[in-house]
């Protein structure tokens, strides 16, 4: 074994005469305990909760969307239908009609997207597996729609609404003077039949209808589309596929991805994760001082000890490794510790659902093996380094004072 080693793992597990440097040293280890808990928890619960927000925006936005770059609506013709699905990677397409409407349920009102859907839409997005309330727009009703949950509670709407219906009005496009709402606006009276929950932007954004519904509201023809809508098939690469689509439909089109279309989003997620992890960090560093003040109160109180190890022929760089040993076998013993306990707590919040966001839904955690080498990594380097500042004070003229 090697000598500094085998000496500082004595150091470190023979209790010291003088009690206050035993006091020190389970401070030094409790901090240490306390920061890697706490930055793995944190860790954690960032991958729970980039997991939960991607299933929500999986259920609200399609792989990829294609739009026209100019204009609010193009014709989907077959040629278009016929690029877009020779496209390598492309399982199915949805046509969808999007246009910011007025809303008004008796005598309250509310400013949202009406969002025109065709028959197969379920096919690229599955909204209607987060529907909370009914069901998903069947053709079998006539001018049905589908609201998010946010909506339903600014309007105080619910589904089967018998007595009034919701009305969604826009714009007339066109010039000349208005003289009259009815002149102003194109309205529609709709049942609701499903409301749907998600992100709180995406349940205060869209009311759902028919395809042919938004069309004939907007005064479009058959073919005239806002955007499309598309799936892939598993295992492509999403970016890769849109590169193809873009170059096939030309620069008259727009391709993104759900990435593309939630940027914001994934970079506050990032953002959030970077932070925290660097306070998290910093909190480490400052619980550190406690492991440097534990080593120099130890050499001090070796003074003798190291003095004759040297008079030995033992070498000061030899007497100054067995205390960067002592500093790492510290730092890694509240390390293991730290992280024993904070799996065992995230493994109970996914089993028991200890902490919940709201009564129905649990904080979300994830155990991920990168966050355990993150963790490790960040507290044995600086483990390292405190144990070397620390063990810095070592010197011929120190021993033989």
């Amino acid at each position: 074994m090697n000598f500094s080693f085998y000496i500082a793992k004595r150091y470190l597990i023979a209790k010291s005469g003088n009690n206050t440097i035993n006091i020190i040293t389970i401070i030094a280890s409790f901090g240490v305990i306390v920061g890697a808990l706490a930055l793995f928890v944190i860790l954690s619960g960032f991958s729970g909760f980039k997991t939960f927000t991607n299933s929500m925006l999986n259920d609200s936005d399609p792989d990829i969307k294609v739009t026209i770059v100019k204009g609010k609506s193009f014709f989907y013709t077959d040629s278009i239908a016929s690029i877009v699905l020779k496209t390598a990677g492309v399982q199915s397409i949805a046509t969808s009609i999007e246009e910011r409407a007025f809303l008004q349920y008796k005598r309250k009102e509310h400013i949202a997207y009406i969002k025109g859907v065709s028959a197969n839409y379920t096919e690229i997005t599955p909204i209607d597996s987060i529907l909370i309330v009914g069901q998903w727009l069947d053709s079998d009703y006539v001018n049905s729609a589908v609201i998010g949950s946010g909506i339903s509670d600014k309007l105080s709407l619910g589904i089967s609404n018998f007595g009034e219906l919701l009305a969604i009005k826009v714009p007339k496009s066109g010039t000349g003077l208005i003289l009259s709402q009815s002149a102003a606006f194109s309205s529609v009276g709709t049942q609701i039949v499903g409301v749907y929950s998600g992100t709180e932007e995406f349940a205060n954004r869209y009311v759902f209808v028919a395809l042919q519904l938004a069309q004939k509201l907007l005064n479009y023809q058959e073919n005239q589309i806002s955007s499309l809508e598309i799936k892939l098939t598993d295992a492509v690469d999403h970016d890769s596929v849109a590169e193809a689509l873009q170059q096939n439909l030309g620069t008259n089109f727009k391709v993104a991805t759900r990435m593309q279309l939630n940027a914001l989003t994934y970079k506050v997620l990032n953002t959030e994760n970077l932070v925290s992890y660097l306070i998290f960090t910093l909190i480490i560093v400052i619980a550190l001082f406690n492991v440097i003040g534990a080593i120099i109160m130890m050499i001090i109180d070796k003074k003798n000890n190291l003095k004759t190890l040297f008079n030995l022929g033992v070498t000061v760089k030899e007497i100054k490794r067995i205390f960067v040993y002592q500093g790492f076998l510290l730092t890694l013993f509240g390390l293991s510790v730290g992280l024993i306990i904070g799996v065992l707590l995230v493994f109970l919040q996914q089993k028991f659902q200890l902490f919940m966001i709201t009564p129905s839904i649990p904080y979300p955690v994830e155990l991920r093996f990168l966050n355990v080498a993150v963790v490790a990594f960040t507290i044995t380097i600086l483990g390292f380094v405190a144990a070397k500042i620390a063990s810095s004070r070592i010197s011929v003229g120190f021993i033989e004072r």
